[in-house]
């Protein structure tokens, strides 16, 4: 799968160079960062034609976990073989986990001071909005048809009212798309984007790869044990056991991206384990968006809460807070990124048989409907924590999120400077509450 052969490949070194860039400058989230790999590799260096770049665009999409990343794995695959996309899928996510550390280190330690909080709080408008937009922006795209309304609504009541599983929700999704189509029913219609170039039926040659695919599936389950039974081993079970099955889980059902996953964290994090509060989740969706990487990087805000918590409560073996939150954020990262890059290494060799298969597309089209009302139910939640005070309506916090919305859809207006905005909103409403009253 690599080019490095071809005498117009870069130098590894040089294409280093630009995948820490593209690390750094990763703002945007998924169609951004999207948009920057395509600015950089397509258009102004040519080190990929438009052919293959669309073609590996289709193939994340079908993944789990955060598509831009992928992309960028299997691209650097492309370019220098395994080194090149571990060289880039890592640059991808290294700097904003950095800042999020810090970031997350900061509301956990200093979370209680009355201006933070305030700044927080003014945040929760702007994620509102942000969801909002999301679900807008991905409903126009795919609830084209009957059956693709049909599948959100039901997603939305299942999950958001009457409590089903995440998991069951999104695999109830794949089943009706396939069955939808083998039926003959289109979830997404004849020139979506989602079901371009799917008229031919893929053929797998199983034999040719098997191998290969139970190597790497025996390499990565080795790598995935080894940092988190030395956890284990050598810090106790308490709460990073835990913390690395569920994450592990998560990982495999990201389908839909950060917005779809969070009410599957949610369910997890807050309501069974208790690692933190509903609010300070939302708080960390809010701080993600501020930092380069994929937003999927909140399940690392999380982790660290995780540990955070269990050492003030006095469960992680006498560990500082800060030990134990840098320890469970590692293991939350580890564990949350290391299946993207065994997806993208074990479904290389089939891209171009995947990107045109029928029934792979039909699920797709079936998930990314369902994703649609998934999202859905996050905005109704983050809402009633953005929204009411003392279960009292606040008007000038669905002000803010009414404007936010706008700004983000009619102007465009980055998620960087509205979740900036925001917090700014929530610190001069202290302030001005502080001296009037």
């Amino acid at each position: 799968m690599s080019l490095a052969d071809d005498p117009l490949t870069p130098r590894f070194r040089a294409a280093l160079r630009l995948w820490l860039k593209i690390g750094l400058i990763s703002f945007g989230g998924p169609a951004g960062q999207i948009a920057i790999l395509h600015q950089e590799l397509v258009d102004r260096r040519r080190w990929i034609d438009e052919r293959t770049f669309l073609t590996a665009l289709n193939f994340c999409m079908l993944l789990p976990g955060p598509e831009a990343q992928q992309l960028a794995t299997y691209l650097g695959l492309r370019l220098h073989g395994v080194k090149g996309a571990l060289a880039a899928g890592v640059l991808f996510v290294v700097p904003g986990a950095l800042v999020l550390l810090a970031l997350a280190w900061l509301a956990a330690a200093q979370g209680s001071w009355p201006p933070l909080q305030a700044a927080f709080k003014g945040m929760l408008p702007i994620v509102v909005a942000l969801v909002a937009q999301a679900v807008w922006r991905l409903g126009g795209r795919t609830l084209k048809t009957p059956i693709a309304w049909a599948l959100a609504v039901s997603a939305f009541v299942g999950l958001g009212l009457l409590g089903i599983g995440f998991a069951w929700v999104i695999g109830g999704a794949v089943v009706i798309g396939l069955v939808a189509d083998r039926l003959g029913y289109r979830i997404a219609p004849v020139g979506h984007a989602m079901a371009a170039d799917t008229t031919d039926r893929a053929t797998v040659i199983w034999a040719d790869t098997t191998m290969r695919f139970l190597r790497l599936t025996v390499t990565f389950a080795a790598l995935w044990a080894a940092p988190v039974v030395l956890v284990l081993l050598t810090v106790g079970p308490a709460p990073f056991a835990d913390v690395a099955i569920f994450f592990t889980q998560a990982a495999f059902v990201t389908f839909g991206g950060a917005y779809a996953v969070l009410p599957f964290v949610a369910q997890g994090a807050v309501a069974h384990y208790a690692w933190l509060s509903r609010a300070e989740m939302v708080h960390g969706l809010a701080l993600a968006e501020t930092t380069p990487g994929p937003l999927i990087l909140v399940t690392q805000y999380v982790g660290f809460f995780a540990g955070w918590n269990a050492a003030l409560a006095g469960h992680a073996a006498g560990l500082s807070p800060l030990a134990a939150g840098m320890i469970a954020a590692a293991v939350t990262t580890w564990v949350t990124f290391l299946p993207c890059f065994y997806f993208v290494l074990a479904g290389a060799p089939l891209v171009e048989r995947l990107a045109r298969d029928r029934r792979a597309h039909a699920a797709l089209s079936g998930v990314t409907a369902a994703v649609v009302g998934v999202i859905a139910t996050l905005a109704l939640s983050i809402g009633r924590e953005a929204f009411f005070v003392a279960s009292r309506p606040d008007p000038v916090a669905i002000a803010v999120a009414a404007v936010a919305f706008l700004a983000a859809w009619r102007f465009k207006v980055g998620a960087l400077w509205l979740v900036v905005a925001g917090a700014s909103y929530g610190f001069c409403r202290f302030v001005l509450a502080a001296m009037l009253f």
